[in-house]
């Protein structure tokens, strides 16, 4: 069990904490964001003043448990022990504290969710992935992973005719054209150096396929880092742009019939600072195994929105079926050729997105590939073809979020991974939005997923 977090007046002469407050003072800080990600994948928070943050490192922030039952509609579900009754501390990690250059005055900190007696909640997503990467380290192992996002930069605008508002792509610039660089540079300037700023570095960037739509990679980093990465990413690139008055859509489509948003999860996996996929090839074998094995369920946890399903389909570079192969951008694992002599393998799960809550989904894929070194399980062989173009050979990976539940629901490692409320919690919200989009339009759908991611 995790210790409990020191009382105020050892943080007021912990060293993180007292560079903390002074930086802050120094910047100009005022507010400070404590940010989570919820079972919709939303991020969202509360905020301390600078003249209360010492105490509120220690004592965090008070919450209610309700919450962790809320869904991207901001609909409450009814789920036993996620009611009104009931509250947690939002308590933030001093380490991850940042500044907010696109929002002058704020900074922000990425928090776990905890019981008022300081101990772990079974709901938290972030103590989640703590847990699974504790879980892989006592396998001698550990992870190094990055997110590579892509998201659709434009405005929002209204509806002529009365419908949600709806996203109008920045530019019509073609695939990686040099034209696409020069419609968004400055926006893209503001972007890095504002990443930089929070210690995110930047890796490349380019215009993608999509009207509008932007990647922009960042480095890899140990899996909890990473997972924090991402939040801050996606919190990033959408505030950048609300300042230059655009908007920045991560949704997996938050334009129907244009390219997808992914947000690909790269992997590799460490023993003793050796890269275990360059030098055990059991180990290697069974990771891939593990995530095939539990590809179906994982898609309702890295995948996470009805939403996604639009962008998760074959002959789309998405990864749609069960299959691995060696740099195959149709396999929902690609095994990554290394850049250069010095470079490091690793596995690219294609079947990604922002729409995801990231401590949620990285946990998951560690879970699932841990049970695969485990059990030493054969990932096959690896397929060199795109895959739809042998019909019926190859398994297709759920075509709706109810068929990604309904997977997840019969996934025992999984389950048993996730705990019962977390589990409990989870499904009921992500079953109340397949119901709710299922009863609404396209242009419902669009709208409430570009505004929530």
């Amino acid at each position: 069990m995790r210790d409990r977090p020191s009382v105020t007046k050892s943080h007021q002469l912990d060293p993180d904490v007292r560079r903390i407050l002074e930086r802050a003072e120094l910047e100009g800080v005022e507010l400070i964001r404590f940010l989570y990600a919820d079972h919709g994948g939303v991020i969202r928070g509360k905020a301390a003043s600078r003249s209360r943050l010492a105490e509120r490192i220690g004592t965090g922030i008070g919450h209610t448990v309700a919450m962790m039952a809320m869904n991207l509609l901001d609909q409450l579900q009814d789920v036993e022990q996620l009611g009104p009754v009931g509250e947690v501390r939002i308590v933030p990690d001093p380490a991850t504290y940042v500044p907010l250059p696109y929002a002058p005055g704020a900074a922000a900190m990425l928090s776990d969710l905890r019981q008022q007696d300081g101990t772990p909640w079974g709901a938290c997503p972030r103590t989640f992935l703590k847990d699974a990467i504790d879980e892989l380290a006592g396998e001698g192992y550990s992870l190094v992973a990055a997110f590579e996002p892509e998201f659709t930069l434009g405005r929002r605008l209204p509806d002529p005719a009365g419908g949600p508002d709806r996203l109008v792509p920045i530019d019509d610039s073609l695939c990686y054209a040099a034209t696409g660089f020069d419609t968004v540079h400055d926006y893209t300037i503001k972007l890095v150096r504002a990443l930089e700023t929070q210690g995110l570095r930047v890796e490349h960037y380019h215009p993608e396929l999509g009207p509008g739509q932007q990647e922009l990679s960042v480095r890899h980093a140990p899996a909890l880092r990473a997972a924090d990465n991402h939040v801050i990413y996606r919190e990033t690139v959408r505030g950048v742009a609300l300042r230059m008055q655009m908007w920045a859509s991560l949704a997996p489509k938050p334009l129907a019939d244009q390219a997808g948003n992914g947000a690909h999860l790269h992997l590799s996996l460490w023993r003793d600072r050796h890269n275990v996929f360059a030098e055990d090839g059991a180990a290697r074998a069974g990771f891939i195994g593990g995530l095939i094995a539990h590809l179906p369920a994982l898609t309702a946890l890295t995948c996470g929105s009805v939403n996604s399903f639009r962008r998760l389909s074959p002959r789309a570079w998405a990864g749609a079926y069960a299959v691995y192969g060696p740099d195959n951008r149709e396999a929902a694992i690609r095994v990554c050729s290394p850049l250069g002599e010095s470079g490091e393998p690793n596995l690219e799960l294609k079947t990604s997105d922002s729409s995801a809550n990231p401590y949620l989904s990285l946990g998951a894929v560690i879970h699932a590939g841990l049970d695969g070194i485990r059990r030493g399980l054969d990932p096959g062989e690896p397929v060199d073809v795109d895959p739809d173009t042998l019909p019926g050979r190859y398994p297709r990976l759920p075509a709706s979020l109810d068929e990604a539940l309904d997977a997840l629901e019969a996934d025992e490692v999984l389950m048993e991974a996730l705990g019962p409320l977390r589990r409990r919690a989870y499904l009921a919200v992500k079953r109340s939005e397949a119901d709710a989009f299922a009863a609404n339009d396209v242009p419902f759908e669009l709208f409430h997923h570009l505004r929530a991611f």
